[in-house]
């Protein structure tokens, strides 16, 4: 029944919601949601259309209140949001820059440190209506880094970006969680294109179907019988991490790291 804040001194995590229930319009859109995430820690929240992400999303950032349960969070939590879509009008005289400079209270340095590790310094006096959808996702995380978040939370991070470019800006989320040291939750509807970048999933579908690692989750049960019933045919992308990733997506070799 409530939003409240912890001892940071006493709990490990960023955020927690207990027993969470939610209604709206009198329909069950939660029920019973119990989930937690770290610093440092991907979480992935995965679900059929209608299963209540983007609803867990909202009761996440403050703006449902749970009917049952809590969320907890630190005290003065950080938080950087990237919704799902953003419509700019066509008729607004607004470049890239233009668009950054409207989050409160942000250094035009950091700005600049921020646009450069995402590779869209370049973008900056175009007009934000002239720009690529994939170019438009990279702004819109920009937007949510310039909070300097602890907590970032992507909502479909990977809308209206082609097949390549999803998988390299999953890369780049990786990456951005090393980089900041922050905690991620993510929604997404393709659990095989985000396998290397999430630590954890969970399944949802009004309530919890399924949670865990996410090699464990592509073989339960539940999630079996909510995406196509059987696994033929199915390749679960799976990363050797005898490498990483630098903010634009490339690799970075152990060996190249050790040769400094």
């Amino acid at each position: 029944m409530s939003i409240s804040t912890f001892d940071e001194n006493t709990e490990q995590y960023l955020i927690k919601v207990s027993g969470a229930c939610l209604r709206i319009a009198g329909r069950q859109v939660l029920e019973d949601i119990d989930l937690e995430v770290a610093r440092g820690e991907t979480l992935t929240l995965i679900g059929p259309n209608g299963s209540g992400k983007t609803s867990l999303v909202r009761l996440l950032l403050g703006l449902y209140k749970p009917d049952q349960g809590s969320v907890h969070c630190r005290p003065g939590l950080r938080v950087g949001y990237m919704p799902q879509k953003l419509i700019v009008d066509n008729a607004l005289p607004l470049t890239v820059e233009g668009f950054l400079k409207l989050v409160d209270g942000i250094e035009f340095e950091y700005l600049l440190k921020v646009v450069d590790q995402l590779g869209i310094k370049s973008l900056l006096s175009r007009p934000i209506q002239n720009i690529s959808g994939g170019e438009f996702q990279h702004v819109l995380l920009a937007r949510a880094l310039l909070r300097k978040p602890e907590l970032l939370v992507l909502d479909e991070p990977a809308q209206g970006v082609d097949i390549n470019g999803q998988q390299k800006l999953y890369q780049l989320i990786a990456s951005i969680r090393n980089e900041f040291g922050c905690g991620i939750i993510m929604v997404s509807h393709d659990l095989n294109l985000v396998m290397e970048s999430t630590d954890r999933v969970l399944c949802l579908n009004t309530h919890i179907c399924c949670t865990g690692h996410p090699e464990a989750v592509t073989q339960h049960p539940e999630y079996l019988k909510l995406f196509g019933g059987t696994m033929e045919g199915f390749a679960v992308y799976t990363h050797n991490h005898d490498h990483s990733h630098d903010l634009h997506g490339d690799v970075i070799s152990h060996e190249d790291h050790d040769h400094g």
